[in-house]
């Protein structure tokens, strides 16, 4: 039981001054515990990353409970307290090894659950998938899969353009995984076909899809005019210009997923890393497939997708809190229990000092 006091309480409608208690893991109307002086520092719901791959030089890719383990604690001490882990295009036997262990590490509450970004992807808009094994939507595969998960696959990234990817997306929906639109050269007319399919998510908008242009608006355009549709936006300034990513923000508000798509290189600094099968070179903090020019990944923390948000997009911090932490839950469907403080949700939150780093992170009401 724990009362952090002077506090100030980052809302989605505004930020209030006050105390927030925490008694058996979730927040409380109060509590009887130690009180904790916060020294006006700001506390938000902790972070939500639905799309990451990696961290601290481990991959989820390998599907080994170390690697999984290192990469999930690396992401939670900078904020991130549901983690979805992503998976990047592989053979059927790499996706479906991974996606049981992964499935099990969930169950263990490490992860949130598990994303397939593939195989059913666009080659002219592979970005850093290995086009070699990228294939034609496959329903008995992807029934295998989600069978494997348990109940864990909570999300597959495919292209609705390839032939019976609208049957997928339909077949995702019955087994309550959410598909997401991306890797795409969908026109306009086909990703709404999606949507109305089924389809939920797109896949880090702008990126690996098919460009918004006046005369054709492309995925883009249906995914930020159909309310029903949450649009990840990795906000590292590397994926996505400034004012493009206002613009998204701006033009589907409360709809905007802030995600890190990050690789094993986060938090390690410049190197020489793999992405599945992909050889990936990092220099200057940007990843990018070796002897190419492919953006692989982002080697950023939810931490740093915030605080950008608030200090180069120029949001209202309680306007990044919900792109950092309820956009995101509810997407997933999480939303009754993290992505805002609210008495009855998880205790998951993170403390930040006036610059927007990090001070402290709590999941489950116990300090990390």
């Amino acid at each position: 039981m724990t009362n952090l006091a002077n506090a100030r309480i980052v809302l989605p409608g505004g930020v209030t001054s006050g105390t927030l208690h925490v008694d058996g893991g979730r927040l409380a109307p109060s509590s009887t515990g130690e009180t904790v002086d916060l020294e006006g520092r700001f506390v938000v719901p902790g972070f939500v990353d639905m799309h990451v791959h990696g961290g601290a030089g481990a991959s989820y890719q390998t599907g080994r409970p170390e690697e999984a383990e290192r990469a999930a604690r690396f992401h939670l001490a900078h904020g991130t307290t549901t983690t979805i882990a992503s998976l990047v295009t592989g053979t059927p036997g790499e996706l479906a090894d991974a996606v049981a262990a992964l499935a099990d590490l969930a169950t263990d509450g490490l992860i949130a659950g598990v994303h397939l970004e593939g195989p059913y992807l666009a080659r002219d808009r592979c970005g850093a998938h290995d086009p070699g094994l990228l294939r034609a939507p496959d329903r008995a595969e992807f029934a295998r899969l989600a069978r494997l998960g348990g109940g864990r696959l909570r999300m597959i990234t495919l292209a609705p353009e390839l032939p019976g990817a609208l049957d997928l997306v339909r077949d995702a929906a019955d087994a309550g995984v959410i598909a997401a639109v991306g890797h795409t050269d969908a026109p306009g007319e086909t990703a709404r076909a999606a949507f109305d399919a089924g389809a939920t998510v797109a896949t880090h908008l702008f990126n690996a899809m098919r460009p918004l242009h006046h005369r054709e608006g492309g995925p883009v355009a249906a995914a930020l005019s159909d309310p029903r549709v949450t649009a990840e936006l990795i906000n590292d300034g590397v994926h996505v210009e400034g004012a493009v990513g206002r613009l998204a923000l701006r033009a589907a508000p409360g709809r905007v997923a802030l995600i890190t798509d990050a690789m094993a290189a986060a938090g390690m600094g410049d190197g020489d890393y793999r992405l599945g099968v992909m050889d990936v070179q990092v220099r200057d903090g940007r990843a990018t497939l070796a002897g190419g020019t492919s953006i692989a990944g982002s080697t950023i923390t939810m931490a740093d997708a915030f605080r950008r948000a608030v200090t180069v997009l120029g949001l209202p911090i309680e306007e990044a809190a919900v792109a950092a932490s309820l956009v995101p839950a509810r997407a997933l469907g999480v939303d009754s229990r993290v992505g805002s403080l609210e008495t009855g949700k998880d205790a998951d939150l993170v403390v930040l000092n006036n610059d927007m780093s990090v001070h402290r992170v709590m999941k489950a009401g116990r300090w990390v």
